[in-house]
This record gives structure tokens, C-alpha cells and sequence, in this order.
């Protein structure tokens, strides 16, 4: 009995596959192939486009334009920089100028208030002729620097270059006009540096 089983069930045939579903099999690992190797085109084909010449030389050229830009931007900071320091050069150099003129301006008052007070003295004339010689050379070497005179007598009077220090009524000078100098004013260089002390008619 357990012979007649055994034999039966070696007699047993294997599943019997038609060729549709055989071909199936066959072509399924082929076809996972083809596809693996269709992936790895595009992806081949994706980077080739993404690092085409074209777009290569356009990032090289954004680059270089960036590159260009920031040159230039740093050049004109550098020379905004050496503008400045050389206008604050040349402002330093006219306020120690302007120190130092502002000073001198008393002892040529001096100079001048003391010509004028000894003109009569026949005994000193001699010498107030050098001390003009003297203060007039001075004079000539500060206007050579940029010194000027403020423009007072007989001129319409003005805030800007003018201090009244003193008024009168005269009939026949109309009013605001500068009648009297105190004492002069100066400009240096285009700037004020001392107005000038004036009387103004009313």
C-alpha cells in the first residue's frame, strides 16, 4: 500500500507553464533591466543638460559681472576715500592758515594804530616810515595767502561782513551806509575771519 502511494506521487507531473506565462518570466527580469538602464540615460542625459556649455558660460559669465561690479564699487569707495582725505587735509591746513593770520591781525593793528597816532611827530617820522614798510610787506605776503580786506567806508552796510558798533543821523548820507571804520575786517580765503567794526548812519 505505502508503495502503491509512493508511486503514485512520483508520477505526479510538475505544473505545466504555457508559453505566454513562460515568456512572461523570461522577459520580466530583461524588461527591470531595460528599465534600470533607461533611468540611468535620463539621469545621464539630466546632468548633461544641467552642465551644458551654454549654461556654463552663462554662470561664468554672471560671475564675472558680479566680479566687475564689486571691482568697481570698491574703486569708487577708494576714491571717495582719498577725496576725502584730502579735502580734510587741505580744511586742516586752512584752519591752522586761519589761526595763524587771526593772530597776527592785532599787532598789525597796533602797527597801524601807531602810525597814525605819531604822523605829527617830526622826531619819529623816520622810523614810522620803516614800521610802514614793514607792516605793508606783511600785509602783501598774508593777501599773497588769500587775505582780504572787508570793503566798509561809504558802502551800504552788511550783517554778514559789517559790525555796527555805533550809529548817527547825517542829512546829507542816507541811511545804512557805513560812515566810520573802528576797526577793520578781514576775509581769508573766502571766509570771514573778522568783521569789520563800523558805524552805520541812520
Amino acid at each position: 500500500m505505502l508503495v502503491t502511494r509512493r508511486t503514485q506521487m512520483s508520477k505526479k507531473k510538475e505544473p505545466h507553464l504555457n508559453p505566454e506565462q513562460e515568456s512572461t518570466e523570461n522577459t520580466a527580469p530583461q524588461e527591470a533591466t531595460e528599465t534600470s538602464a533607461e533611468n540611468v540615460v535620463d539621469s545621464a542625459e539630466s546632468d548633461t543638460i544641467a552642465e551644458s556649455p551654454e549654461s556654463i558660460q552663462a554662470a561664468l559669465e554672471a560671475e564675472v559681472a558680479a566680479l566687475q561690479d564689486q571691482l568697481l564699487r570698491n574703486q569708487a569707495e577708494l576714491q571717495n576715500f582719498k577725496r576725502r582725505m584730502t579735502e580734510e587735509r587741505i580744511r586742516d591746513r586752512v584752519l591752522a592758515n586761519v589761526e595763524l593770520v587771526r593772530a597776527l591781525l592785532t599787532p598789525l593793528d597796533d602797527f597801524e594804530r601807531g602810525l597814525l597816532s605819531e604822523a605829527d611827530n617830526e622826531q619819529v617820522k623816520p622810523h614810522l616810515k620803516g614800521f610802514a614798510m614793514i607792516r605793508n610787506s606783511i600785509i602783501e605776503v598774508l593777501k599773497s595767502q588769500g587775505l582780504e580786506e572787508v570793503e566798509a567806508r561809504d558802502r551800504p552796510f552788511d550783517p554778514k561782513v559789517h559790525q555796527a558798533v555805533a550809529t548817527e543821523k547825517q542829512p546829507d548820507i542816507e541811511p545804512g551806509k557805513v560812515t566810520e571804520v573802528y576797526q577793520k575786517g578781514y576775509l581769508f580765503k573766502d571766509r570771514l575771519i573778522r568783521p569789520a567794526m563800523v558805524k552805520v548812519s541812520e
